[in-house]
């Protein structure tokens, strides 16, 4: 167990200051005049609760994107401890988390995932998730990809 803390201590600071330092803001985002290619919410924490908190706010962003740039890809990558509130067998106890996920990927088109790699070193596997949320070999990766195809990153975190 003092293992795996230190790995994900080591993993989510170095992800923190790797992507900060690349990451955009929403104030800089809804000034420029054309869209990016698409926005990646990326959320890291060793906050267990941290979805249920920043869910609205993510939802509250993603209208006003959508609003200023109605067709852009939007898209979310958890990769810390507060991605298995999205566990299946959590879908009782954080029920408004579940709820907005899937409101956001069903309704509003938006991509979900959480890291796999994260989630193995906690003895949780892909099958241990709903069907609307993806889990992704790495968070990091996946968030790479999003950045090669020009979408802009926001970063949150607790």
């Amino acid at each position: 167990m003092f293992k795996v803390s230190i790995q994900s201590f080591i993993f989510s600071l170095i992800l923190a200051f790797s992507t900060q330092l690349l990451a955009t803001d929403m104030a800089t985002l809804l000034a420029e005049k054309q869209a990016p290619e698409g926005v990646v919410f990326e959320i890291v924490s060793d906050e267990d609760d941290l979805l249920e908190e920043l869910l609205p706010a993510i939802k509250s962003h993603i209208e006003k994107l959508r609003t200023r740039f109605p067709d852009i890809p939007i898209a979310i990558v958890s990769h810390g401890k507060e991605q298995f509130a999205l566990t299946s067998k959590n879908s009782t106890s954080d029920k408004q988390t579940h709820t907005l996920v899937k409101q956001l990927v069903k309704s509003n088109d938006i991509d979900v995932h959480v890291c796999g790699t994260h989630a193995s070193w906690y003895g949780i596997t892909p099958e241990d998730f709903p069907e609307y949320v993806d889990v992704t070999t790495a968070g990091p990766a996946q968030i790479n990809d999003y950045e090669e195809i020009g979408y802009e990153v926001i970063v949150l975190t607790d």
